[in-house]
């Protein structure tokens, strides 16, 4: 039977092209969107980590259901000893602290309220690596007195790097408290909501500001993102739940998540769109195949093979073809892929941000795998219809078409 069918397949070489274009047209349009589709979800995930929230975040225990109506009870009083616990762990790169504060920033003329951070310059280094300098330097571990603005902060007060400005907050005991800075620089983020309120200064004059030596935050950044879950479930095996709460960036980024259900919803639409269309595709080819075949059919039939036999002998034929275009698309996605990736595309800014990135076309497995599926079950659910009607055929009716 699969020699028959075989021969079969490349006797009708016209129809047997057409149908093994319309897969590997499918397939390549499944692998490369699909891939685009992840590469945009990547650059949004990394960015989002390593802009705002690291891989993971500790805080004291109950910080994330009270924390936000009394910010500054729920602090970690003595940051260095669970540092130090966390940086034993595997994957484990980096941990820094953060203090989150809120106030007022002026530029002697306006005043503007803001959220910002204190921070550990050169630790944060390794953890900020997607905020974008657009205009004068980075924070230095030696210079106290310096900050650098979100772009839509800068654009309120009107602030360049050179500038100056005053900070305005209350102190951990309720105290009004102020700080003269000097503004070394205007960052970028995938967030513009972020870079429309934010600031960032050194964690020392934070400290000064605050009246206080307690941190908000312990930010964790590790070598891979997939290791997130497992060294979370280790913090929670050397952390206290008494003391501590351990919460992932994807817990905290909350437009992340909706992005990505969008994203994947509307793929898996074009998923269905694009089966939908090699299906209809493959169908008319092999009807006309079918229809033209009948009548050698009948004489198979009259030489003594079941009506079964027809049937698996044509569903043979479309496998080997579905075969064919679903190995051919996904070779020549692959090089489109790895083509357009080298040159990259230039795409304009994602939702609420700034600026454009450079998409590439990520190559997944499973991606690969479900497109390659996509199109070896569109062709054989093609065929399935005709071949069953062409079974059923009376032997008379298919013999009158050789005549």
């Amino acid at each position: 039977m699969w020699k028959l069918a075989f021969r079969n397949v490349f006797r009708h070489r016209g129809r047997t092209a057409l149908s093994v274009a319309a897969i590997i047209i499918g397939v390549i349009s499944l692998v490369i969107s699909g891939g685009l589709v992840k590469d945009f979800l990547i650059q949004l995930r990394e960015g989002t980590i390593h802009s705002q929230f690291g891989h993971l975040q500790i805080y004291r225990a109950g910080y994330s259901a009270r924390g936000s109506r009394s910010v500054y009870r729920y602090m970690i009083e003595d940051p260095q000893e669970a540092i130090l616990k966390v940086r034993r762990l595997d994957h484990v790169t980096n941990v820094t602290p953060r203090v989150n504060f809120s106030g007022l920033l002026s530029n002697g003329r306006v005043t503007f309220p803001i959220i910002g951070e204190g921070v550990d310059p050169e630790k944060e280094r390794g953890i900020s690596s997607s905020i974008k300098i657009i205009a004068g330097a980075s924070l230095e571990q030696n210079l106290a007195g310096a900050m650098i603005v979100g772009q839509g902060v800068a654009q309120a007060l009107n602030l360049k790097p050179g500038g100056s400005a005053t900070l305005v907050l209350n102190t951990r005991a309720g105290a009004l408290n102020s700080l003269d800075f000097q503004v070394i620089g205007v960052f970028q983020t995938f967030s513009k909501e972020y870079d429309e309120r934010a600031i960032r200064i050194p964690l020392a004059a934070a400290e000064e500001l605050l009246d206080t030596k307690a941190v908000h935050s312990l930010v964790v950044a590790l070598d891979e993102t997939v290791q997130t879950d497992n060294v979370a479930k280790r913090l929670a095996q050397i952390l206290p739940s008494s003391e501590f709460e351990i919460r992932p960036w994807y817990e905290l980024a909350d437009f992340y998540g909706k992005a990505e259900n969008l994203y994947e919803r509307y793929f898996f639409v074009l998923r269905l769109t694009i089966f939908g269309l090699v299906l209809l595709g493959v169908a008319n080819s092999v009807n006309m195949t079918i229809y033209e075949r009948t009548g050698e059919f009948g004489t198979l039939m009259a030489l003594g093979n079941r009506r079964r036999s027809i049937l698996r002998l044509l569903m043979a034929e479309n496998l080997i073809v579905g075969l064919l275009g679903s190995d051919a698309g996904v070779v020549l996605a692959i090089v489109l892929a790895l083509a357009i990736s080298a040159i990259g595309i230039p795409m304009p800014p994602m939702p609420d941000s700034d600026s454009g990135y450079t998409a590439a076309v990520r190559l997944i497995p499973y991606e690969i795998e479900m497109s390659f599926l996509v199109g070896l079950l569109a062709t054989c659910g093609a065929g399935l219809l005709p071949a069953w009607r062409a079974s059923r055929v009376s032997v008379v009716e298919a013999l009158a078409r050789n005549v």
